[in-house]
């Protein structure tokens, strides 16, 4: 329980306990300041939260990350965070076949043109069906794609950033790259990374989504996505965190809440989702989101062993991505049970056919019936991921005034590297204002990617 305000002044408030609220909480604590963290909920995590039903592990979004996102390693608590990595690339599905598509990251054209020989591959059919060409198109068409994804392996994110900014469906045609690879691979993969089924996103963050891919490996916290903000939850010092506090109302020294009196600090740090933030702060601007859809399927046997991410290159169905999860991580599903996540962006169909229409691509993109599968949970998250439309500010200011600040994948990029990466700006904020310089603040801050 939260004291009245007289006996519980701390140096900073941290309003909302999802990922960007607790990585700031994170740095703050390191630097020897003393913060309190207040969650609506009754647990923490905001969207990266996993339903638990009948042994399955079930995110409601499901959001990718990479290996590569250089918060995960930055973010002091997130030492100890297992993840489990999908399989090199993608694999496509194209006129009943799939295609893998590797993430090649050598440093010249020569490495390319090894990696882009090693770019597809796929079971043998009938001459009459191999003989089709795939989603890449021919050998050179694939030398000039790796070509591409090495070069922007390459590139430090800052240097991305000085590229026309153009929504990403039209920067795509202005790339060098033939239409059947923009529109067999680089649309189905941006669209599954981004969660934009139409491509508004900047461009500059396409690339950095891109830089991102071709630089590690996609991947998921291991025992569900709830699983990294309970880890930086649970590295703070005892008493840190408090879930079930609403708050209603907020000053530079002052967090009013709902049942639990106020509380008097130092600074207040707003981590909550955009629209939250705005309520509490009347004239933030909040962006437009775009819907996502999970539905997780379970069934006997993995229709797939490949832990694999599967992108349909023709787009016969609602469905952007899906995996066999229980593969790609074996504690989200029960021994002897097959746990398959499939996402569908944007508004999705009544949901009287959503099942319906779902399940016949997904027997079109695994080979199987899925007549038998049991539909274990249907999860719509309206304000899933913030737009990112063109141009875009990836350093939205984090500090309002002195002792009021904003952080959130809203404020950087649509993603946990976003949200991690906002926090860490406004710890940074934070403590220069509050004349707290300790070495952690003093990376450089890159942007995020």
């Amino acid at each position: 329980m939260l004291e009245p305000v007289c006996k519980a002044d701390v140096d900073v408030v941290i309003v909302g306990a999802g990922a960007a609220g607790l990585a700031a909480a994170q740095h703050l604590t390191r630097a020897g300041l003393t913060t309190k963290v207040l969650e609506a909920a009754p647990t923490v995590g905001g969207r990266m939260t996993t339903e638990k039903v009948d042994g399955f592990r079930l995110d409601r979004i499901g959001r990718l990350l990479s290996t590569s996102y250089p918060e995960l390693h930055r973010t002091p608590g997130l030492n100890t965070l297992a993840l489990r990595p999908f399989s090199p690339g993608v694999l496509l599905h194209s006129d009943g076949r799939h295609h893998r598509v590797a993430a090649p990251t050598p440093r010249s054209a020569r490495g390319a043109l090894t990696a882009a020989r090693a770019l597809a591959s796929a079971p043998r059919l009938p001459r009459s069906q191999s003989s089709r060409p795939g989603p890449l198109g021919g050998h050179l068409d694939q030398t000039r794609l790796a070509t591409a994804l090495a070069r922007l392996a390459a590139t430090p994110p800052e240097g991305l950033l000085t590229r026309p900014d153009l929504p990403t469906a039209q920067a795509l045609t202005t790339r060098g790259l033939p239409p059947r690879t923009v529109n067999g691979f680089l649309r189905p993969l941006l669209a599954a990374l981004l969660c934009d089924p139409d491509l508004t996103t900047s461009s500059r963050a396409a690339d950095l989504a891109l830089h991102s891919f071709a630089s590690g490996r996609l991947c998921l916290p291991e025992g569900g996505a709830d699983t990294l903000p309970e880890l930086l939850a649970a590295s703070l010092p005892p008493g840190t965190v408090h879930t079930g506090v609403e708050v209603t109302a907020v000053s530079t020294t002052t967090v009013t809440t709902k049942d639990h009196g106020e509380l008097g600090c130092r600074a207040i740090l707003l981590a909550t989702g955009a629209r939250a933030a705005a309520l509490l702060l009347p004239g933030l601007r909040v962006p437009a989101f775009h819907p996502v859809t999970v539905l997780h399927h379970t069934t006997d046997e993995p229709p797939l062993t490949d832990p694999a991410l599967l992108l349909d290159a023709d787009r016969s169905g609602p469905v952007a991505q899906t995996a066999v999860i229980s593969q790609v991580d074996p504690s989200r599903a029960p021994d002897g049970r097959a746990l398959v996540s499939s996402m569908v962006l944007g508004t999705p169909p009544a949901a009287a056919h959503l099942d319906t229409a779902v399940r016949a691509q997904l027997a079109r993109l695994y080979g199987t019936s899925t007549t038998r599968w049991e539909l274990l949970a249907v999860h719509h998250t309206r304000d899933a991921v913030p737009a990112m439309p063109p141009p875009h500010d990836l350093r939205r200011p984090v500090r309002l005034l002195a002792g009021l600040y904003v952080c959130g994948d809203h404020r950087d990029t649509g993603t946990v590297q976003g949200a991690l990466h906002s926090g860490r700006r406004a710890a940074h904020a934070l403590l220069m204002d509050l004349g707290a310089r300790p070495a952690a603040t003093q990376e450089r801050l890159e942007t995020a990617a």
